[in-house]
């Protein structure tokens, strides 16, 4: 499977509109922080690695293609999952000599997790991607590498496109940034950090931390590979240096990608069961368990399945630090039947696109009503209807859009296939979704 370029619907995708309960049993394909995590920590093993029912998108995609740029050999193998083949890895040799050039597309995890790899390179590496990837904030890593004594050429943008030239090592040390506008500047040192000379003790300073959720992921995925980290004093982490241990992982299916066909529950009213629900993980995804409840529907957790049932109803809520999930949030939060606020995601603003400025215009073009303020949306009951709903080649934007037209009729999502960056199957799984309300598609 592969997806090299930015995807490109060729018309708006009509919103399946269901006017019957669902019953519906769902399986999703592997997390995409998780696997491009440790596709990242493969690279940087002590042998061989691999991984089991891993997530195959573009932007995992764009990741297995940067890490053989660098030198890695990335296979596909027979495996289990239904998703597609498992990756055996082998890793990269640091202080070898290369000169690579790395589209990024609009992959986060890698414009941000791979140019410290190509730092323990020798040679030139530049890094570009999909337009709305130049706009995204990109300088606490150039700065990062460059206070740990990288060379890095971007003519003063602090953003795409930019040249790091490695020497084959970094010395690594005490060094401090400030990562308010991203967690994955913290993620993408840590990953590295044990390979540094010195290893890496990471201070930041400046406002809190968005999505710790996801340092929290990285943390216990280094410890998983027996790399060292202490992270006992508030916004420091201490990576020691050593060996990264090549291992064989199980990647978790994606509950942040989960969010959409659970919240369908609240929306049409019904059930529906995720199977592969991990007991305990890192994923943010987990916070399902505790959102929806708020919102009006019921999330339990038996023998790996779970199982959220809603009426149709959907109650307003105040909501705090949704991250990544709060586009799924706020397409609930547009039909529910009193306000709700969603606050601590300023930093949606530096995401795929102004993720608070998209969701309020494409919420308002439907006749909703959304308020953008300093840290969040401000969301208060109104009729929507029918029209086109942007996307801004944003994946969250498009499932956003699906959602809403579960319930309202003639929602048109331009660029459904957006959703590729980390669920190809979007599309076909939103199908067999509102397929199980067989009394009242349309």
């Amino acid at each position: 499977m592969s997806f090299p370029a930015e995807p490109q619907s060729i018309s708006p995708w009509p919103a399946p509109r269901v006017t019957a309960p669902l019953d519906a049993d769902i399986r999703i394909p592997g997390s995409k922080s998780l696997t491009n995590r440790y596709l990242v920590l493969a690279a940087l093993a002590d042998g061989p690695s691999r991984l089991r029912a891993p997530l195959h998108s573009r932007d995992t995609e764009l990741m297995v293609r940067s890490l053989r740029a660098l030198g890695a050999t990335v296979t596909e193998v027979d495996g289990d999952g239904a998703f597609g083949p498992d990756l055996e890895v082998r890793p990269m040799e640091p202080g070898a000599a290369a000169e690579a050039e790395i589209d990024c597309g609009l992959a986060g995890t890698v414009m941000r997790f791979v140019p410290p790899l190509a730092a323990l390179k020798k040679g030139s590496t530049a890094f570009d991607g999909d337009p709305h990837a130049r706009i995204r904030p990109m300088s606490a890593a150039i700065d990062a590498l460059r206070g740990l004594g990288v060379d890095v050429h971007d003519d003063g943008a602090g953003s795409l496109p930019f040249t790091v030239s490695g020497t084959g090592e970094v010395a690594g040390g005490r060094l401090e940034i400030d990562a308010g506008a991203s967690s994955q500047f913290v993620s993408a040192l840590l990953l590295a950090g044990a390979r540094f000379r010195d290893g890496l003790h990471l201070v930041h300073s400046g406002v809190a931390v968005p999505s710790r959720d996801h340092i929290a992921m990285t943390v216990q995925a280094l410890r998983g590979v027996g790399v060292v980290v202490d992270d006992s004093v508030p916004n420091e982490w201490k990576v020691s240096p050593g060996p990264i241990r090549a291992f064989d992982i199980t990647i978790e299916p994606d509950l942040s990608n989960a969010g959409p066909f659970l919240a369908a529950a609240l929306v049409a009213g019904g059930t529906v069961r995720m199977a592969g629900w991990p007991e305990h993980t890192s994923q943010v995804g987990d916070r399902w368990r505790q959102i929806l409840p708020q919102l009006g529907g019921t999330a339990a957790l038996s023998g790996g399945t779970l199982t959220v049932t809603g009426t149709g109803h959907i109650t307003g809520a105040e909501l705090a630090d949704t991250s990544e999930l709060a586009p799924t949030v706020a397409a609930l939060c547009a039909l529910a039947d009193s306000p709700s606020r969603l606050t601590g995601i300023a930093h949606l603003r530096g995401h795929e696109t102004d993720r608070l400025a998209a969701l309020a215009t494409e919420i308002n073009r439907l006749g909703g009503d959304v308020q953008e303020t300093d840290d969040g949306l401000s969301i208060r009951p109104a009729a929507l209807h029918g029209g086109l709903f942007e996307t801004y080649a944003d994946h969250r934007m498009a499932t956003a859009g699906a959602l809403i037209g579960l319930a309202v009729p003639g929602v048109l999502v331009q660029d459904i296939d957006t959703t590729a960056k980390t669920l190809p199957e979007f599309p076909q799984l939103w199908q067999q979704l509102t397929a199980t309300a067989t009394e009242g598609t349309r």
